[in-house]
């Protein structure tokens, strides 16, 4: 098989967290429907630890995985955060260096929709 791979990649993978399955599914399709994501995976439920303003916090979440152009990321991160109701929500890229080369021409066409 074929792939690519690139230290310096045009694609990413964008992760955030969603309180519940339909904040989930909204910024999921805000992001297809925006051009901004070629494909975006709702995990079920997990269960999140963390301190938030000193407080132990633990409560249920939802990770979206969007795969995407490195490009958009400016746009991807704005478009989360007119959505999502977290004061802070995460939003990590975390680089696709080595993918299949027709998944990653996929990502490519995904914006011409």
């Amino acid at each position: 098989m074929r792939y690519l791979s690139s230290m310096n990649s045009k694609y990413h993978i964008v992760l955030t967290t969603c309180p519940d399955p339909q904040v989930a599914d909204t910024v999921a399709s805000a992001l297809v429907d925006q051009g901004l994501a070629a494909c975006v995976n709702i995990l079920p439920a997990m269960r999140s630890i963390y301190y938030w303003k000193g407080e132990r916090q633990a409560g249920e979440e939802h990770l979206l995985l969007i795969k995407s152009l490195a490009e958009d990321y400016a746009e991807i991160e704005g478009a989360i955060l007119a959505i999502h109701p977290y004061e802070l929500p995460e939003i990590i890229a975390v680089s696709i260096d080595t993918g299949l080369a027709a998944y990653l021409a996929w990502i490519d066409s995904s914006e011409e929709i």
